[in-house]
């Protein structure tokens, strides 16, 4: 679950672009130039722009507070509790949220799927919880998957993301069907490499979107769906026992959910043995570079299928080199914070960094809390290696499959 994304505006332009957008963007025309980005909430955490992340990010943070045991402001919660569409959806953030929600609302199958898993977690809010994951069935796609934008293709992060928000609030992902009849986990495993996928060492990924009718591996798509085969969410609960990771079985492959997140996280193993991290490339760029985002969520996975030896490299490499990436951003520091819960790891000296003082510095003081300790200490925050989401609107021209492949890093800004 690391960190967004810009991917709102990438996913609202290149739907429009392709001129394939839903019923709720027909009459929306998309901006004529970035406009000057709204206040900051002061029951939100982090001070960067939240037009595309703001639940995300919210989510995220409570979520990792949650699992150390401390208590968030109440503010905090009231603020992503007000987000939520009387629908049950959420938009990725809202500025107004005494309006209500209509159809010009750019609904975000992530955000709702992370905020489900948040809310679940903190306790007392069963009927948000209960809204949310009807919105996110009442948008499930023919063929059993989700996409960002509902109404979109079916892509590989968002349906596991749904997955592990359904699994998480007690429904079964495997009783969860499309009107076609569909299961949530049939609408998941087309997206992995069989084993008749060349090269051999890619058996096992996840793909974000075919790409030309083939299916190319994807971290962070292998990452998301790991998690959702295991039927688990971000919270993982370390596992008393280690296991080695095993390669996906051929030629049988994986039949089953379990046994395809088994694969995946194999995959990831020996992804991050080459490194101790996985790399990506950025726009703009034809080198690979350090992906701290996706490698902190390969931890997860690895730590959640049981595989914790596994992770052990990159956890160190986490430690020594995501001081930067994760600086003044809530989303990362939450992820950070839950990579150390999944492999029980003390989040309060990682790398020399106490993750969860970090952590409670981006927002309002926890409950409970020495105020002065732990307030923002005013400096702004600066998108991660002077990014302007910008880029990613212009992107937008790229239409079909190609925008699903920007889009596998919806959660990425901030991310490499």
């Amino acid at each position: 679950m690391n960190v967004r994304r810009s991917a709102a505006a990438l996913a609202a332009s290149a739907v429009l672009c392709a001129g394939a957008a839903p019923a709720a963007l027909a009459d929306t025309a998309p901006p004529a130039s970035p406009s000057a980005p709204p206040a900051v909430p002061s029951g939100l955490y982090g001070k960067n722009d939240p037009t595309y992340d703001g639940v995300w990010r919210q989510s995220v943070a409570l979520l990792a507070q949650h699992t150390v045991g401390v208590k968030p402001a109440q503010q905090a919660v009231d603020w992503l509790t007000g987000q939520q569409c009387a629908n049950g959806g959420y938009a990725s953030f809202r500025a107004d949220s005494a309006a209500a929600c209509d159809a010009a609302t750019l609904y975000d199958t992530n955000a709702t799927a992370v905020a489900v898993q948040a809310l679940k977690a903190l306790g007392g809010h069963d009927d948000a919880v209960r809204k949310g994951t009807d919105w996110l069935k009442s948008v499930q796609n023919e063929d059993g998957g989700w996409a960002y934008v509902p109404g979109s293709p079916s892509e590989a992060n968002s349906t596991s993301l749904v997955i592990s928000a359904l699994a998480v609030a007690g429904e079964n992902p495997a009783e969860t069907r499309s009107k076609a009849g569909k299961s949530a986990y049939e609408g998941l495993l087309p997206f992995q490499l069989g084993c008749s996928a060349e090269p051999a060492a890619d058996r096992g990924a996840f793909a974000y979107q075919p790409v030309d009718g083939k299916l190319l591996a994807n971290a962070d798509a292998t990452a998301a769906a790991t998690l959702a085969g295991l039927g688990k969410g971000a919270v993982v609960v370390p596992a008393a026992a280690d296991t080695p990771a095993a390669a996906l079985p051929c030629p049988a492959g994986a039949t089953d959910p379990q046994g395809a997140a088994q694969g995946a996280a194999a995959y990831l193993a020996e992804a991050l043995k080459k490194d101790g991290h996985l790399t990506a490339v950025t726009p703009g760029s034809d080198q690979p570079v350090a992906d701290t985002g996706n490698t902190a969520d390969a931890v997860i996975a690895l730590a959640a299928a049981g595989h914790k030896q596994s992770a052990a490299g990159a956890l160190e490499w986490l430690k020594a080199n995501s001081a930067a990436w994760s600086k003044d951003s809530p989303a990362a520091l939450g992820t950070l914070v839950l990579a150390a819960h999944a492999t029980g790891t003390d989040p309060t000296s990682f790398g020399g960094t106490d993750l969860v003082a970090a952590l409670n510095a981006t927002g309002p003081a926890p409950q409970g809390a020495d105020t002065a300790a732990t307030a923002v200490d005013g400096e702004k925050d600066k998108p991660s290696g002077g990014q302007s989401i910008w880029w990613i609107v212009g992107a937008g021209a790229a239409a079909g499959v190609g925008i699903g492949i920007l889009l596998s890093g919806r959660r990425k800004k901030n991310a490499l």
